[in-house]
């Protein structure tokens, strides 16, 4: 068999799976997805009979086979651009449709001139005439096998055994250096594959402490081709978390194992599986910390597989892979490989102490990888202070993972004291949950009274040193860029170690207050010191739905308190009381992780936070606005994300410009409400940076916009129904940054857009303007534009005009062309 032969039936069963997601839950691809669907189920039997067949296809063949391969490779990729696409982004929704139709007439095309048929033609002759052949070896081999049998060595088969030793020194001699570390990885793939193998579904699991690599191996296991061939591609991945919102992951899981994927609750959770035909089925539970939570999730499934993945036990031992900490030579590769870039000592480094400082990590990855990183181009004398740090007063009885957090601890102390107090930041938000970069920034220009540029590059030191992991995108770093919609995660350990340094002392006396999980209450120790001021800066509060009798027991006081974050998950919440008391407060986060938006109640306590410098409401109903309302004097950033915004600026006789008079930052983010921008915000003539962006019905522009005569920055990308903009954006002296990417629906810039003196970027990728703006020579300060490579010609002229303009054509993100092939 050729090799790709195997891999056009491993890409065909996949590119299966995935148009059959498509067809369950893009509903505006379902059709063209059906039709894809007949066509490969067509073709794969076919395909796995030439797959299967043993024979060794001519070229011509092989080229042919080849083809169809790449065909359906480039299918494969297409169908993930699909499902990961934004639902409102109505141009890649429009040309991911236009590419699926390429899609299915190449496809439909290549059944028509009956490749396969020929193909399949060829491997029945070869087989027929390998018939006679394999009769003469048969009867040949049959003599040797009679030779052989009666050698045996130490009570098995010679030839077993050899063959044994041959495949087990095969592995170890062809392993990729580079990834020679993970060895243990693959012992523990090998013993789960096993397990799972060899059982008719059922509950297994992999257990261990944190950072010793079970999330890793998980993921290891659900890409592996073997499992992937096994359950038929048919693998669901999920985290669990400490703090699990158990019913919209029943909802998942209910989905993917019915092909319902569309039903928003689960109405009964004693599922009974009847639809289509029945597959084998994995779901793989990720960092599940609870029993109960387990049980919630896994009672009267229909019959598949579980993999549970957790710090504890909490499937049978017989059925459990318990992840051990690296060897030494492994754990010497890893913390070279990140402390040298190499998998080796450095000649001349000296040898014992490298090994002194990695034997400290005592074989735990994450441990190996921080702390080698932290001691990166540190000069030796620094690695032998790091080596007592590290070694300091263990108590022998402490667990494992208690000892973890104070080696994590020594990596902290290459860190200067903001960046260390920024790491401790982190604790503040709920665990495996991405965090918006935005509000990072916003926190620690506010508390450790940063600029954003030294916020910005504190965040990027904390990646390097794998204290955190900060999303890949291109916008990271560049002049006028937004990251509300740029997250950051943190692993669980490095979490654990950020409340378990922040959690020292008394409670009154700590610097942050918060809360390790969701929880239905407060934790009762706050409650029981209520009688004593609490000097927290930053409170923390992770919740579900709280009403006035959560709160009774709760009446705090926090003098001090400078940031409240407020995450919950509810169609309803009471604010708590005492955040009238926090007169302090500069920054406030209120966060719904439910399902729908909350309606926040106790809003007019607002009145009372004068210092309140940014607020970020997300998923919530925005509140309405009244002439009553209390002026919040110092508020300079809001941004409203997958909120409501029911007409809350646009209310008769309700002057906004007094309501937020400072304000110089507005950011309205995925709010499917809005249709028509209230002309009251061009009231707030201190607005220096407006966003409107991803609101799929936002129609029209108010014509007032000229009144932000201080405006810097416009963003309006995503706005597919936005046809056009104002004349009077031309009468804005300080506009530097115009950013219409993704307006499907924008055909034309404004004709007097070289009255833009002041602009210096502007943003126009996946936009269909295709006429010259002869105005546009004017435009003096213009250094950047992006756009899509077949719009660059009405450019041409501004480009000779303009001394050092750069016309960047931006490659589109899903190109048409490998359909024409």
């Amino acid at each position: 068999m050729d090799v790709t032969d195997f891999f056009t039936g491993e890409i065909a069963t996949e590119l299966l799976k995935q148009l059959v997601l498509i067809s369950a839950k893009a509903w505006k691809y379902k059709s063209i997805a059906d039709r894809l669907i007949i066509l490969i189920e067509t073709i794969q039997p076919t395909i796995h009979e030439i797959q299967y067949s043993g024979v060794e296809l001519p070229p011509h063949r092989q080229a042919q086979i080849g083809m169809l391969a790449g065909t359906l490779e480039k299918g494969k990729k297409l169908t993930e651009r699909v499902l990961s696409s934004r639902r409102w982004n109505m141009y890649r929704q429009f040309t991911l449709a236009k590419k699926m139709e390429k899609l299915e007439k190449t496809i439909s095309d290549f059944m028509k001139n009956q490749i396969l048929t020929h193909i399949l033609a060829d491997v029945h002759q070869h087989r027929t005439n390998a018939d006679v052949r394999f009769d003469r070896v048969e009867r040949s081999l049959t003599g040797l096998e009679e030779q052989l049998g009666s050698m045996k060595i130490g009570g098995g088969g010679m030839i077993t055994d050899a063959m044994k030793i041959a495949e087990a020194t095969m592995e170890i001699e062809t392993s990729d250096d580079c990834e020679k570390f993970g060895v243990g990885l693959e012992m523990g793939k090998r013993k789960v594959k096993k397990m799972m193998f060899n059982a008719e579904g059922g509950l297994f699991g992999i257990s261990g402490m944190g950072g010793v690599g079970k999330t890793t191996l998980a993921r290891d296991l659900e890409h592996d081709n073997e499992v992937r061939c096994y359950f038929e591609n048919r693998i669901l991945f999920l985290t669990v978390s400490q703090s699990p919102i158990l019913d919209e992951l029943r909802t998942r899981i209910w989905g993917f194992l019915t092909g319902c994927e569309s039903v928003n609750n689960v109405p009964d959770w004693n599922l009974q599986y009847n639809g289509g035909v029945k597959t084998k089925k994995l779901v793989i539970l990720d960092d599940v910390w609870t029993r109960k939570a387990l049980d919630s999730l896994t009672s009267n499934l229909p019959s598949c597989t579980i993999l549970v993945v957790s710090r504890s036990k909490l499937a049978d031992p017989n059925a459990t892979y318990d992840v051990e900490v690296l060897r030494e030579d492994e754990a010497i590769s890893l913390f070279c490989l990140c402390a040298f870039g190499q998998k080796t000592i450095p000649p001349g480094f000296d040898k014992d102490l490298v090994k002194k400082v990695a034997g400290e990590c005592k074989g735990l990855p994450l441990a190996l990888k921080v702390t080698g990183a932290s001691l990166k181009d540190r000069p030796e004398m620094y690695w032998q202070g790091a080596l007592q740090r590290l070694s300091k007063g263990e108590p022998a009885d402490e667990t494992h993972e208690t000892r973890l957090l104070h080696h994590m601890e020594a990596s902290l102390a290459d860190l200067d004291e903001t960046a260390r107090e920024c790491f401790l930041d982190l604790g503040a938000f709920p665990e495996d949950r991405k965090i918006p970069v935005d509000i990072l920034i916003n926190m620690w220009i506010e508390v450790h009274d940063l600029d954003e540029a030294v916020a910005f590059a504190t965040l990027v030191d904390l990646s390097h040193k794998n204290l955190l992991t900060l999303g890949k995108d291109p916008r990271l770093g560049s002049t006028y860029a937004s990251y509300y919609d740029v997250f950051v995660t943190q692993h669980d350990v490095l979490r654990d170690l950020a409340l378990h340094l922040s959690n020292k002392g008394k409670i009154n006396r700590r610097k942050r207050l918060l809360m390790p999980k969701r929880e239905k209450e407060l934790p009762k120790t706050w409650g029981k010191n209520c009688d004593e001021e609490y000097n927290a800066e930053i409170v923390s509060i992770h919740t579900w739905e709280m009403d006035d009798m959560d709160w009774s027991d709760f009446d705090m006081d926090f003098p001090k308190a400078e940031v409240l974050l407020l995450n919950f998950s509810s169609d309803k919440y009471v604010l708590p009381p005492f955040l009238s008391k926090m007169t302090r407060l500069k920054v406030l986060v209120i966060i719904n992780n439910g399902m729908s938006p909350a309606i926040l109640r106790d809003f007019s306590m607002f009145a009372n936070l004068s210092k309140l410098r940014s607020l970020w409401l997300e998923r919530v109903h925005v509140p309405e606005l009244y002439n009553t309302t209390i002026p919040m004097k110092h508020l300079h950033k809001m941004s409203l994300i997958l909120c409501k915004i029911n007409n809350s600026f646009d209310q008769t006789g309700v002057d906004v410009s007094s309501i937020f008079p400072k304000l110089g930052d507005l950011t309205i983010d995925h709010c499917d409400d809005l249709v028509t921008l209230p002309s009251s915000i061009c009231k707030m003539t201190s607005l220096n940076s407006l966003s409107i962006t991803n609101c799929p019905r936002l129609g029209e522009l108010p014509k007032n916009l000229s009144k932000l005569q201080a405006l810097e920055l416009l963003r309006l990308y995503a706005c597919p129904e936005l046809k056009a903009l104002p004349d009077e954006i031309c009468e804005l002296p300080q506009l530097k940054y115009l950013d219409i990417s993704q307006c499907v629906s924008m055909s034309c810039l404004p004709e007097d857009i070289g009255k833009l003196k002041m602009l210096e970027k502007i943003d126009m990728r996946e936009c269909y303007i295709s006429g010259r703006v002869r105005s546009a020579v004017s435009l003096e300060s213009l250094r950047h534009v992006i756009c899509d490579k077949d719009v660059t010609f009405i450019w041409e002229e501004v480009e000779r005009a303009v001394p050092g303009l750069k016309i960047e054509a931006a490659e589109k993100c899903f190109s048409l062309d490998w359909l024409d092939e």
